[in-house]
């Protein structure tokens, strides 16, 4: 196998381009999708890669508990410099467990917490209204129920500030984007692409990409629902200028006020509307630079589980019966 076995490791490099592409080409829910499952398979095998290493690196060991077959020549010579690979495989792996159950933590704190400052307001109700003249909005996920508590759903916290800041109209945008990102379940997309960066650091950037995709995606639901872009773009447009950012980035909020993002998508609000169908025609250019993101993920994806699943043959041939 030689230096393909660490293949799983870098092939995340590819994801960029793809991100790219799809960004410009497709709609902003194909994006959002493609990049998420793209981020998901290239972590997983990435994930899966790291652990055969430590296997194959470490069994050599003394007193290790693993099949005496795995330590032969044969199995170390299919991983290029084994020990070192295997040992730093160790360090690697240990971190990428830590930091993975670090984010489902803080994402299970910071929707728990939400929630909570949330319970002295006025419940029953979808919208609630923040006594606080700072202007922010965002989309806070319900929390499953479990033993001894009941089940929250969603809510659209919005603050006072923000509420005056806006007219009647661009409230309707601002409610129907934030009702998009709850419907949608948007926050789970962010954190499986938060995960997949946890896993490999070479997929950091598609944090970013997903979760603009995903706001674009909220864009032209409130625009559809309100009947007017150029409304929906002036709405979104007005509360970059004065709001502030969500609490955790796990929290998809209207306009964050970032200087990149929140012009992209309000020239987008102001272009054509973006093609209705999840996948576009082959024959044009958007169902072209479709065929080129979805081939290229399936390329990397498969290059990773052929080089995973390369060294867990190797591994199981070694095992004795």
């Amino acid at each position: 196998m030689g230096v393909f076995v660490f293949l799983p490791l870098v092939l995340p490099l590819t994801a960029l381009p793809i991100a790219r592409l799809a960004g410009q080409h497709l709609h902003p829910r194909s994006t959002t999708r493609l990049l998420t499952a793209l981020s998901v398979v290239l972590g997983v095998c990435s994930t899966l890669c790291l652990g055969l290493l430590v296997v194959v690196g470490t069994a050599q060991l003394p007193g290790n508990p693993l099949p005496d077959g795995w330590s032969d020549p044969e199995v170390r010579a299919a991983v290029p410099i084994a020990e070192v690979a295997g040992t730093a495989a160790i360090a690697a792996l240990a971190a990428v467990l830590a930091t993975c159950g670090a984010e489902l933590r803080r994402h299970h704190r910071v929707r728990s917490r939400t929630h909570r400052a949330l319970d002295g307001l006025p419940g029953g109700t979808e919208l609630a209204v923040l006594p606080d003249d700072a202007p922010y909005a965002y989309a806070v996920p319900g929390l499953p129920g479990r033993p001894g508590r009941a089940a929250r759903p969603g809510r659209i916290a919005v603050s006072r500030g923000m509420l005056r800041s806006l007219d009647s109209d661009e409230r309707r945008a601002l409610f129907a984007h934030e009702r998009a990102h709850l419907a949608e379940r948007h926050h789970r997309f962010l954190l499986a692409v938060r995960l997949a960066g946890c896993a490999n650091p070479l997929l950091l950037p598609l944090r970013a990409a997903v979760a603009f995709s995903a706001e674009r995606w909220a864009d032209e639901e409130a625009a559809r629902t309100v009947g007017d872009r150029r409304l929906t773009a002036r709405a979104v447009g007005k509360a970059a200028l004065i709001s502030r950012p969500a609490p955790s980035p796990l929290l998809a909020g209207f306009a964050d006020p970032e200087p990149g993002p929140v012009p992209r998508r309000v020239a987008a609000l102001l272009g054509p509307v973006p093609p209705a169908r999840s996948w576009p025609p082959a024959l044009t250019p958007a169902g072209l630079a479709a065929l080129v993101a979805a081939a290229g993920t399936a390329a990397s994806a498969l290059s990773s589980l052929n080089a995973a699943i390369a060294l867990f043959l190797v591994l199981k041939a070694a095992t004795p019966l």
